[in-house]
Protein backbone atom coordinates (compact mmCIF):
# COMPACT_ATOMS: atom_id res chain seq x y z
CA UNK A 1 0.00 0.00 0.00
CA UNK A 2 1.59 3.30 -1.09
CA UNK A 3 1.85 6.51 0.91
CA UNK A 4 -0.39 9.45 0.02
CA UNK A 5 0.75 13.05 0.40
CA UNK A 6 -2.59 14.58 1.35
CA UNK A 7 -1.43 18.20 1.01
CA UNK A 8 1.29 19.33 -1.38
CA UNK A 9 1.65 22.46 -3.53
CA UNK A 10 3.97 21.02 -6.19
CA UNK A 11 2.32 23.21 -8.82
CA UNK A 12 3.89 26.38 -7.36
CA UNK A 13 6.78 28.22 -9.00
CA UNK A 14 9.28 26.81 -6.51
CA UNK A 15 9.16 23.58 -8.54
CA UNK A 16 9.21 25.03 -12.06
CA UNK A 17 12.82 23.99 -12.67
CA UNK A 18 12.59 20.35 -11.56
CA UNK A 19 8.93 19.34 -11.11
CA UNK A 20 9.31 16.05 -13.01
CA UNK A 21 12.29 15.07 -10.86
CA UNK A 22 10.38 15.97 -7.67
CA UNK A 23 7.46 13.75 -8.71
CA UNK A 24 9.83 10.92 -9.60
CA UNK A 25 11.58 11.16 -6.22
CA UNK A 26 8.20 10.99 -4.49
CA UNK A 27 7.20 7.90 -6.46
CA UNK A 28 10.57 6.26 -5.80
CA UNK A 29 10.00 6.89 -2.08
CA UNK A 30 6.63 5.14 -2.26
CA UNK A 31 4.52 8.31 -2.25
CA UNK A 32 2.30 7.46 -5.19
CA UNK A 33 -0.63 9.85 -4.81
CA UNK A 34 -0.38 13.62 -4.46
CA UNK A 35 -3.34 15.77 -3.44
CA UNK A 36 -3.06 19.40 -4.56
CA UNK A 37 -4.80 22.11 -2.50
CA UNK A 38 -5.65 25.24 -4.45
CA UNK A 39 -4.82 28.69 -3.04
CA UNK A 40 -6.95 31.17 -5.01
CA UNK A 41 -8.08 31.95 -8.57
CA UNK A 42 -4.53 32.89 -9.61
CA UNK A 43 -3.25 29.34 -8.94
CA UNK A 44 -6.00 27.41 -10.73
CA UNK A 45 -4.22 27.20 -14.09
CA UNK A 46 -1.01 25.94 -12.51
CA UNK A 47 -2.85 23.34 -10.45
CA UNK A 48 -4.89 22.01 -13.38
CA UNK A 49 -1.80 21.87 -15.60
CA UNK A 50 -0.11 19.60 -13.07
CA UNK A 51 -3.21 17.42 -12.72
CA UNK A 52 -3.35 17.01 -16.50
CA UNK A 53 0.39 16.29 -16.63
CA UNK A 54 0.15 13.57 -13.96
CA UNK A 55 -3.42 12.26 -14.17
CA UNK A 56 -2.66 8.98 -12.38
CA UNK A 57 -0.78 10.69 -9.55
CA UNK A 58 -2.32 14.11 -8.82
CA UNK A 59 -5.80 15.04 -7.60
CA UNK A 60 -7.01 18.65 -7.32
CA UNK A 61 -8.88 20.60 -4.65
CA UNK A 62 -10.80 23.83 -5.10
CA UNK A 63 -10.99 26.46 -2.38
CA UNK A 64 -9.90 29.90 -1.22
CA UNK A 65 -6.94 30.03 1.17
CA UNK A 66 -7.64 32.39 4.10
CA UNK A 67 -4.46 34.30 3.31
CA UNK A 68 -6.06 35.30 0.00
CA UNK A 69 -9.29 36.54 1.55
CA UNK A 70 -9.90 40.30 1.23
CA UNK A 71 -12.74 42.70 0.39
CA UNK A 72 -13.16 41.13 -3.08
CA UNK A 73 -13.81 37.64 -1.74
CA UNK A 74 -17.18 37.30 -3.48
CA UNK A 75 -15.63 37.86 -6.91
CA UNK A 76 -12.89 35.38 -6.07
CA UNK A 77 -15.41 32.68 -5.14
CA UNK A 78 -17.30 33.28 -8.39
CA UNK A 79 -14.11 32.41 -10.30
CA UNK A 80 -13.54 29.28 -8.22
CA UNK A 81 -17.03 27.83 -8.01
CA UNK A 82 -17.34 26.48 -11.59
CA UNK A 83 -14.27 24.29 -11.02
CA UNK A 84 -16.09 22.40 -8.26
CA UNK A 85 -18.08 20.59 -10.95
CA UNK A 86 -15.02 18.78 -12.28
CA UNK A 87 -15.26 15.11 -11.19
CA UNK A 88 -11.51 15.00 -10.49
CA UNK A 89 -11.85 17.41 -7.56
CA UNK A 90 -11.41 15.54 -4.26
CA UNK A 91 -11.89 18.31 -1.68
CA UNK A 92 -12.90 21.88 -0.89
CA UNK A 93 -9.50 23.26 -0.01
CA UNK A 94 -7.43 24.88 1.08
CA UNK A 95 -9.84 26.85 3.27
CA UNK A 96 -10.08 28.00 6.88
CA UNK A 97 -8.83 30.95 8.91
CA UNK A 98 -5.42 32.51 9.56
CA UNK A 99 -5.14 35.21 12.22
CA UNK A 100 -1.38 34.94 12.73
CA UNK A 101 -0.20 37.83 10.57
CA UNK A 102 -3.26 40.00 10.30
CA UNK A 103 -6.83 40.18 11.59
CA UNK A 104 -7.96 42.89 9.15
CA UNK A 105 -10.24 40.50 7.28
CA UNK A 106 -11.47 38.45 10.22
CA UNK A 107 -15.11 39.08 9.33
CA UNK A 108 -14.54 38.16 5.68
CA UNK A 109 -12.64 35.01 6.70
CA UNK A 110 -15.62 33.93 8.79
CA UNK A 111 -17.99 34.51 5.87
CA UNK A 112 -15.78 32.66 3.41
CA UNK A 113 -15.33 29.68 5.74
CA UNK A 114 -19.10 29.36 6.11
CA UNK A 115 -19.44 29.49 2.32
CA UNK A 116 -16.78 26.78 1.98
CA UNK A 117 -18.75 24.61 4.41
CA UNK A 118 -21.81 25.15 2.22
CA UNK A 119 -19.81 24.02 -0.82
CA UNK A 120 -18.68 20.90 1.05
CA UNK A 121 -22.24 20.04 2.06
CA UNK A 122 -23.52 20.68 -1.45
CA UNK A 123 -20.90 18.49 -3.14
CA UNK A 124 -20.24 15.87 -0.46
CA UNK A 125 -16.53 16.73 -0.64
CA UNK A 126 -14.36 17.00 2.48
CA UNK A 127 -12.99 20.30 3.81
CA UNK A 128 -9.22 20.79 3.98
CA UNK A 129 -8.86 23.33 6.77
CA UNK A 130 -6.00 25.75 7.39
CA UNK A 131 -6.00 26.84 11.05
CA UNK A 132 -3.41 29.30 12.31
CA UNK A 133 -4.12 31.13 15.55
CA UNK A 134 -7.75 30.42 14.75
CA UNK A 135 -8.81 27.11 16.33
CA UNK A 136 -11.48 28.63 18.58
CA UNK A 137 -12.89 30.76 15.75
CA UNK A 138 -13.15 27.68 13.53
CA UNK A 139 -14.63 25.53 16.28
CA UNK A 140 -17.31 28.14 16.96
CA UNK A 141 -18.40 27.98 13.32
CA UNK A 142 -18.12 24.21 13.01
CA UNK A 143 -20.15 23.68 16.18
CA UNK A 144 -23.00 25.50 14.44
CA UNK A 145 -22.51 23.91 11.02
CA UNK A 146 -21.55 20.31 11.85
CA UNK A 147 -23.69 17.54 10.39
CA UNK A 148 -23.34 13.81 9.87
CA UNK A 149 -22.28 14.28 6.24
CA UNK A 150 -19.68 17.01 6.87
CA UNK A 151 -16.12 15.68 6.85
CA UNK A 152 -12.62 17.03 6.60
CA UNK A 153 -9.10 17.43 7.92
CA UNK A 154 -7.32 20.11 9.90
CA UNK A 155 -4.20 20.25 7.79
CA UNK A 156 -0.78 20.80 9.38
CA UNK A 157 -2.16 20.17 12.85
CA UNK A 158 -0.08 22.02 15.46
CA UNK A 159 -2.63 22.36 18.23
CA UNK A 160 -2.90 21.07 21.78
CA UNK A 161 -4.15 17.68 22.93
CA UNK A 162 -7.47 19.32 23.81
CA UNK A 163 -7.76 20.92 20.38
CA UNK A 164 -6.97 17.59 18.74
CA UNK A 165 -9.66 15.92 20.81
CA UNK A 166 -12.11 18.64 19.85
CA UNK A 167 -11.41 18.04 16.15
CA UNK A 168 -11.96 14.32 16.62
CA UNK A 169 -15.25 14.99 18.39
CA UNK A 170 -16.53 15.83 14.91
CA UNK A 171 -17.31 12.31 13.59
CA UNK A 172 -15.60 12.47 10.19
CA UNK A 173 -12.63 14.77 10.81
CA UNK A 174 -8.93 13.95 10.80
CA UNK A 175 -5.62 15.50 11.81
CA UNK A 176 -3.14 16.25 8.99
CA UNK A 177 0.38 15.50 10.25
CA UNK A 178 3.37 17.13 8.56
CA UNK A 179 6.98 18.12 9.11
CA UNK A 180 6.32 20.11 12.29
CA UNK A 181 5.92 16.77 14.06
CA UNK A 182 9.69 16.28 13.65
CA UNK A 183 10.68 19.62 15.24
CA UNK A 184 12.00 19.31 18.79
CA UNK A 185 11.03 22.83 19.85
CA UNK A 186 7.48 22.38 18.59
CA UNK A 187 7.11 19.44 21.02
CA UNK A 188 4.35 17.98 18.85
CA UNK A 189 5.50 14.47 19.78
CA UNK A 190 4.10 15.07 23.27
CA UNK A 191 0.73 16.03 21.76
CA UNK A 192 0.52 13.34 19.09
CA UNK A 193 1.43 10.64 21.59
CA UNK A 194 -1.89 11.33 23.35
CA UNK A 195 -4.03 11.33 20.19
CA UNK A 196 -5.02 8.19 18.23
CA UNK A 197 -3.16 7.50 15.01
CA UNK A 198 -6.34 6.09 13.51
CA UNK A 199 -7.57 9.67 12.99
CA UNK A 200 -4.41 10.92 11.28
CA UNK A 201 -3.28 11.39 7.68
CA UNK A 202 0.14 12.40 6.36
CA UNK A 203 1.09 15.52 4.41
CA UNK A 204 4.09 17.64 3.48
CA UNK A 205 2.64 21.09 2.68
CA UNK A 206 5.51 21.31 0.18
CA UNK A 207 7.36 23.57 -0.47
CA UNK A 208 6.83 24.66 3.15
CA UNK A 209 7.59 23.13 6.57
CA UNK A 210 10.26 20.60 5.62
CA UNK A 211 10.80 17.87 8.19
CA UNK A 212 14.07 17.25 9.98
CA UNK A 213 16.73 16.74 8.53
CA UNK A 214 15.68 19.12 5.72
CA UNK A 215 14.29 21.91 7.89
CA UNK A 216 14.88 25.33 6.33
CA UNK A 217 15.12 23.88 2.81
CA UNK A 218 12.45 23.47 0.16
CA UNK A 219 10.08 20.69 1.12
CA UNK A 220 8.97 18.03 -1.33
CA UNK A 221 6.66 15.04 -1.29
CA UNK A 222 9.44 12.44 -0.99
CA UNK A 223 10.18 13.85 2.47
CA UNK A 224 6.83 12.50 3.70
CA UNK A 225 8.69 9.40 4.86
CA UNK A 226 10.55 11.37 7.54
CA UNK A 227 7.24 12.42 9.08
CA UNK A 228 5.93 8.86 8.77
CA UNK A 229 9.01 7.53 10.56
CA UNK A 230 8.52 10.08 13.35
CA UNK A 231 4.88 9.07 13.72
CA UNK A 232 5.90 5.41 13.93
CA UNK A 233 8.38 6.32 16.67
CA UNK A 234 5.80 8.37 18.60
CA UNK A 235 3.18 5.61 18.49
CA UNK A 236 5.63 2.70 18.90
CA UNK A 237 4.49 1.00 15.72
CA UNK A 238 6.07 0.01 12.43
CA UNK A 239 6.42 2.23 9.38
CA UNK A 240 4.24 -0.25 7.51
CA UNK A 241 1.47 0.28 10.06
CA UNK A 242 1.69 4.06 9.68
CA UNK A 243 1.54 3.63 5.91
CA UNK A 244 -1.50 1.35 6.08
CA UNK A 245 -3.47 3.43 8.60
CA UNK A 246 -2.83 6.84 7.06
CA UNK A 247 -3.39 5.63 3.50
CA UNK A 248 -6.66 3.94 4.42
CA UNK A 249 -7.77 7.12 6.18
CA UNK A 250 -6.88 9.20 3.12
CA UNK A 251 -8.75 6.91 0.77
CA UNK A 252 -11.81 7.00 3.00
CA UNK A 253 -11.80 10.77 3.51
CA UNK A 254 -11.10 11.78 -0.09
CA UNK A 255 -12.91 8.83 -1.72
CA UNK A 256 -9.80 7.74 -3.59
CA UNK A 257 -9.61 4.47 -5.49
Amino acid sequence: MPFIDSHTHLFLEQFDEDRAEVVKRAQDAGVEQLLLPNIDASTLDRMWKMVEGYPETCSPMVGLHPGSVNESWKEELEKLRPHLKDPRVVAVGEVGMDLYWDTTYLHQQRLVFREMIAWAKETGLPLVIHARDAFEELFNILDEEISDELKGVFHCFTGTVEQGQKIMSYPNFYLGIGGVATYKKAAMHEVLDKLPIDRMILETDAPYLSPVPFRGKRNESAYLLHTAEKLADIHSCTLAEVERITTENCKKLFQLS
